[in-house]
């Protein structure tokens, strides 16, 4: 019996994505950040969980002149993305990171009960496990679950 969308969403891993594994994913869809994008728009495949403070990066980042992205695109590519997630409020604030600015991405995993934090830049998390949250690279993230 096949399941159902909302049971395949619920036993879907719950997924936080660095910017950098968005940006890479805009920029260079062949690679293994970009085929994370494309996972995130497969019914049940992953849960992708969003902050507001992530969004805000993801737009600032995304939104360089030297990424040439336009401002509509940007709109419409986070857009979509918040379409996709589920939006999570960290209630904790930690500050456990040699980068301050990268404790938003481990407080949303933790909040949201993340089974992984997806980042290129591992070097930025001194652990590979916080709670119950596994940091983990795209190209392993991908072995796992494509």
């Amino acid at each position: 019996m096949p399941r159902s969308s909302a049971t395949a969403r619920e036993k879907a891993p719950r997924i936080v994505l660095d910017t950098n594994v968005l940006v890479s994913g805009v920029l260079n869809p062949d690679g293994a950040p970009g085929k994370i994008l494309l996972l995130l728009t497969r019914p049940g495949a992953v849960r992708l969980l969003l902050s507001a403070k992530i969004i805000t990066e993801y737009l600032e980042v995304l939104s360089r002149e030297k990424f040439g992205l336009r401002e509509d695109t940007v709109a419409f590519l986070l857009h979509n993305l918040a379409g996709l997630a589920e939006t999570v409020t960290p209630e904790q604030k930690l500050d456990l990171l040699p980068d301050p600015g990268d404790n938003k991405f481990l407080e949303c995993a933790v909040e949201g009960k993340a089974s992984y934090l997806v980042t290129g830049n591992t070097k930025h998390f001194p652990f590979t496990v916080y709670k119950q949250v596994r940091i983990i690279k795209p190209a392993t993230f991908i072995k796992k679950f494509m």
